[in-house]
């Protein structure tokens, strides 16, 4: 009896093993990508962080010089202001896109007339280049509302919010909020309408309010995609540059200087080896937001 358990044991295991086989076809059409990735990005990522430990500026000879490059980066009021207003500028953009597009996505999958017009319009921004956005933005804030602001009377209008070094940040919050909420739209949409409906019309006949089905029901079954919206967008805004480009340049002064910005400003004004230093360190931040994106979403089937 035991020999014979152990056959079939043995012969579930030789199954499983067959059924797990991945044909090599797969392997073959996974090749050109598998290529391009390594040459396109894993070699140059692995040349720049071994060039983060010398002091190359981009062209010419260099020498080693260790860990000199990170010790300046850490103690760099530049470099450290970038972050707090990257960090930041993301946190902000990342409400205000979640709290705006799941309000729309409520409204656009409840029973109103021309949802799908209204949904049309409202992904149109997702398609639109950054830089573009930006121009157009910077002109408003430029000209067309200062303009307005002289023509009713209205003080706090009269200058361009692009030139206050307060308040600066809050137009690029603005427009990458513009740009963003469409795809977080279509996210939210899919979660609400994959909600039973049953579950609605059983709370209907509870004497459920529209809040309470709000609170109570609609927001714990999406809450997996309210953690995927909030994790991917706010990687996202950590790389933050054409729309602040198009803005403001980094300025007034440094006042929205992103990490990326800092970056690049770097490579282009002989600091290579230095900011290359900075971007390694932006990459471990960006990994450790990963690993934190694959902790919470671990065993979550919204997607």
């Amino acid at each position: 009896m035991t020999t014979t358990t152990t056959i079939v044991t043995g012969g579930d295991r030789r199954t499983r093993r067959s059924s797990r086989r991945v044909e090599p076809i797969y392997y073959l059409f996974l090749l050109p990508s598998l290529i391009l990735f390594t040459f396109a990005i894993t070699v140059p990522g692995v040349i720049g962080i071994f060039f983060s430990f010398t002091d190359s500026i981009g062209i010419g000879d260099w020498s080693v010089i260790g860990l000199t490059n990170y010790v300046a980066a850490f103690s760099d009021p530049a470099i450290l202001q970038s972050y707090l207003f990257t960090f930041g500028f993301s946190i902000a953009t990342v409400v205000v896109v979640n709290v705006i597009a799941f309000l729309l996505a409520v409204g656009l999958t409840s029973r109103i007339r021309f949802t799908a017009g209204l949904r049309t319009i409202f992904v149109i921004p997702m398609v639109i280049s950054g830089i573009i956005i930006a121009y157009v933005f910077n002109f408003l804030f430029s000209n067309s509302i200062p303009a307005l602001g002289n023509v009713t009377g209205i003080a706090w209008l009269q200058t361009s919010i692009l030139a206050n070094p307060d308040l600066a940040w809050v137009a690029i919050v603005i427009v990458t909020a513009w740009q963003a909420i469409p795809g977080t739209l279509l996210i939210y949409i899919a979660g609400l309408l994959s909600v039973p409906g049953d579950v609605y019309e059983a709370a209907d006949i509870d004497g459920a309010s529209r809040r309470q089905q709000l609170t109570r029901i609609t927001l714990p079954l999406v809450a997996g995609y309210v953690v995927i919206n909030v994790i991917l967008g706010f990687k996202g805004f950590l790389n933050a540059y054409d729309i602040i480009i198009g803005l403001t340049n980094g300025g007034p002064g440094t006042a929205t200087r992103s990490v990326a910005l800092t970056i690049i400003a770097g490579f282009n004004g002989g600091d290579y080896a230095y900011q290359m230093a900075n971007a390694t360190i932006f990459f471990v931040v960006a990994i450790l937001i990963s690993l934190l994106q694959l902790s919470l979403t671990r065993g979550r089937n919204a997607l």
